[in-house]
């Protein structure tokens, strides 16, 4: 295959010749290598979704002769990301003979677990449902993607007529068929029937390409996609207007996300009627063209086409019938505007389950929607995890631009429910999903723990993260804050955790972190008040500064958090927590000490008065009472060291052994306690509790509560 440029226009030429160098002779390290670059761009495929693979002869272990293997990406991987660990690799021979028992297309899943008796290497990762699409193909290198142009003609109504006639029949197409055993076999017959072409598009799901090196492949598959973008953008416009025009207006940016701000807790609310979702929000000028359009009301109910997307998005999005700019102050009223919207989505989803179903049909799942549409203002997706909502949000985007183009050159086709149906319940991807690990205690949280950028609150943060919550990290200290999340990014990856700088004693500031939360995850249900100080002076030596920042930090802080953090959980109304950390010494009388530890005191009796308010929420309040944290410690670092020191008569050094001696367990208490201690409160196994006192200390008998 001759190469003619490696300058494109409407994808990314990314290879390095030297990089390939290093690698060459590797064929399996120049699939890993041309699988994260085609990858790492949106515009050839999307997170999760293709496949690659390449054939090469290696030696059989068994009989030490030269067999045919086939390296391919394996079950549930990404191809941006794919590592060696993340491949399958199987004798081709063996698969390939799979067609002497294959008993016919009514019995194509029986194949997948014969995929087994063909595994070359015993490390292997479970073979996907694409394996025989590659395997009966004869090409070393072979590339599957779903670029968005390339599914814009395939998804179009002469979407064959429209391949033919652009590439000239270099491009063979096969029919609509769910991946497995048959398209394998249908491809092949695609090929036999014409011979020399350079791939094949699959209608309404994706594009099929190869070479006989992994560069071939790789330029063969960008010069594809560019083609079929290049055709695309000839034809925006022709037939009038994209999307038949605008219908609304967009909102300016910041009145967009003034808006998103205060729906977005309500949206997750509603989408919670069944397990706790995790939002996430984009007004991209991709998703502001399409909901803004006249086009809109007619193309969102079809659905999507390709089976990656449908398979995150559902098969379509509920659009609200709200005016970009509408008030939405009045959240009751505009819950019970909003209410019927979702019943008649719920409704519409049951009618597709039931209407579609078979026999064996898995149970229907959640019924609420994924992808919710508002025009002039943008897009809400809502799933397990950041990672997936952000995701389906990816995908839907995908789907517009698909529709966009289909549009331009043709008409828009989905795939027939019945269709969509058979991929979403497909029982083999109801194996996969029971494969997949069950939900940590934390998951579907969002937890803003207040001074969480080092100390206690950091360790707070990491443990709920640890088990499954996203958190809002945020500190006074911007410098501080932005190292909290360079770690967090580095350890838990960028959709663990969003920034917000806040003083406690900032109104303003405390409202900007709560906007943070329902704009990057749709709302806040899990509040840990932990940010203080710490002054010990005697009353002669006690000034007013000293006693007012205790009490706005400690006192005044607690409550205003709190207050913002209430309004976006009752907005929700699917419960909360809230944990105050506090203080033994909220319980016992000691020297130098008259105003942190009654500020500590009002901060215990303020948890009980908002306990006894907030039960009928479901919102339950607690406190955890720590003493004598040393380590990685703020306050300790503020001259409370030298100053409970001086109180005790010893030296700073001898602090941890002497607050450790003087307990009843004889412990060094360690942030990571604290932590453990707000874990069980909210880890599940006390959900029934509020207005309860832990005292993680060591053991005070002082400070027993009684």
């Amino acid at each position: 295959m001759s190469v003619k440029s490696t300058e494109f226009k409407h994808v990314s030429y990314l290879w390095d010749d030297a990089k390939a160098a290093e690698l060459a002779g590797d064929e399996v390290a120049l699939l890993i290598y041309r699988s994260n670059l085609l990858g790492a761009d949106l515009r050839l495929t999307n997170y999760g979704g293709g496949n690659t693979s390449c054939k090469l002869m290696q030696k059989d272990p068994l009989t030490g002769q030269e067999v045919e293997v086939m390296w391919i990406k394996g079950s549930g991987g990404d191809i941006g990301t794919l590592k060696k660990s993340g491949l399958a690799a199987l004798y081709v021979d063996r698969l390939r003979s799979l067609k002497n028992v294959y008993r016919g297309v009514e019995f194509e899943d029986e194949m997948v677990e014969l995929f087994n008796h063909s595994i070359y290497d015993l490390a292997s990762k479970a073979p996907s449902i694409d394996t025989p699409l590659h395997g009966f193909l004869p090409f070393a290198h072979i590339d599957h993607l779903h670029p968005d142009a390339a599914i814009a003609i395939a998804a179009a109504k002469d979407g064959k007529k429209i391949t033919e006639e652009l590439f000239g029949g270099t491009i063979g197409w096969v029919e609509w068929k769910k991946p497995g055993f048959e398209l394998g076999l249908q491809l092949k017959a695609c090929l036999d029937a014409n011979p020399g072409i350079r791939g094949i598009m699959l209608g309404s799901h994706g594009l099929f390409t190869w070479g006989d090196t992994a560069y071939e492949s790789y330029i063969n598959t960008l010069e594809v996609i560019e083609k079929c973008a290049e055709y695309l953008e000839q034809n925006y416009g022709k037939k009038g207007p994209v999307f038949a025009g605008q219908k609304v207006q967009s909102l300016e940016a910041e009145a967009r996300k003034k808006q998103a701000v205060a729906l977005a807790p309500i949206l997750r609310g509603f989408c919670s009627s069944e397990r706790n979702m995790i939002g996430h929000f984009t007004d991209d000028a991709r998703v502001l063209e399409f909901i803004n359009s006249n086009d809109l009301e007619r193309l969102a109910p079809l659905g999507t086409s390709c089976p990656d997307h449908f398979l995150r998005t559902k098969i379509s999005p509920l659009v609200l019938d709200l005016a970009p700019d509408a008030d939405l102050s009045d959240v009751e009223g505009l819950k019970a505007k909003l209410a019927p919207a979702f019943e008649a989505y719920r409704q519409m989803y049951t009618d597709y389950y039931n209407t579609c179903k078979h026999d064996n049909s898995p149970a229907i799942r959640d019924t609420n929607p994924v992808i919710i549409l508002y025009p002039g203002v943008g897009m809400f997706s809502f799933s397990k995890d950041k990672q997936t909502a952000r995701v389906a949000a990816e995908f839907y985007t995908n789907a517009i631009n698909v529709m966009k183009g289909a549009e331009a050159i043709s008409e828009y086709t989905s795939l027939p429910r019945q269709e969509a149906f058979d991929i979403e319940y497909w029982l083999l991807e109801e194996a996969k999903l029971q494969r997949m690990p069950k939900p940590k205690a934390l998951s579907g949280r969002i937890a803003l723990i207040t001074g969480s950028a080092g100390g206690i609150g950091k360790a707070i943060a990491k443990k709920f993260v640890e088990e499954g919550a996203v958190v809002i990290l945020n500190d006074m200290n911007a410098e501080r804050l932005e190292g909290a999340g360079e770690e967090f990014k580095a350890a838990y990856g960028k959709d663990s955790y969003a920034t917000a700088v806040m003083d406690v004693t900032s109104a303003e500031q405390i409202q900007r972190a709560m906007d943070v939360a329902a704009l990057n995850f749709g709302g806040v249900d899990l509040i840990v008040n932990n940010a203080g100080l710490s002054i010990s002076k005697t009353i002669a030596d006690h000034t007013e500064k000293d006693w007012d920042l205790l009490y706005d930090v400690l006192v005044k802080g607690q409550f205003f958090v709190t207050q913002a953090a209430v309004a976006v959980m009752k907005k929700q109304a699917i419960g909360g927590d809230v944990i105050n950390i506090v203080s033994k010494n909220a319980l016992v009388s000691g020297p130098n000490n008259a105003g942190y530890g009654s500020a500590k005191a009002a901060q215990l009796h303020l948890s009980r008065l908002n306990a006894a308010e907030l039960g009928p929420d479901k919102i339950r309040v607690n406190v955890v009472n720590p003493d004598a944290v040393i380590s990685d410690s703020n306050i300790w670092a503020g001259g409370w060291a030298e100053g409970r020191a001086k109180a005790y008569g010893i030296t700073v050094a001898e602090l941890p052994a002497y607050y450790a001696k003087r307990t009843l367990l004889n412990e060094i208490i360690l942030p990571v306690d604290i932590a453990n201690a707000c874990f069980a409160i909210t880890g599940g196994l006390l959900g029934k509790s509020t207005g309860n006192v832990i005292n993680v200390d060591g053991g005070v008998a002082a400070g027993f509560v009684r």
